[in-house]
């Protein structure tokens, strides 16, 4: 399935993270970390400016609706939620 976003939003998919564990040699679950707030720009829509597909970004923790593509948990936002790129 592929997506199209609308004016100016962004699709990102979250970033992998490594599976943590504690000095202790405890894995701590994914169920019980937060989403990272990183991730890679995957479609924008036709009013985005500064953001291309491709990029690392930075998004605001409380931002966006989840959303699932082929079984991969992604994230719609506004361009205005993103908090900068990295390079």
């Amino acid at each position: 399935m592929k997506i199209r976003p609308l004016k100016d939003r962004v699709v990102v998919r979250y970033s992998e993270e490594e599976v943590e564990k504690t000095a202790g040699g405890i894995y701590v679950p994914d169920v019980a970390k937060e989403k990272p707030q990183k991730g890679s720009v995957v479609a924008v829509g036709s009013e985005v400016k500064e953001v291309k597909e491709g990029n690392t970004v930075l998004f605001d923790k409380y931002s966006g609706s989840k959303i699932k593509i082929n079984d991969v948990e992604h994230l719609i936002i506004k361009e205005e939620d993103i908090l900068g790129i990295i390079e």
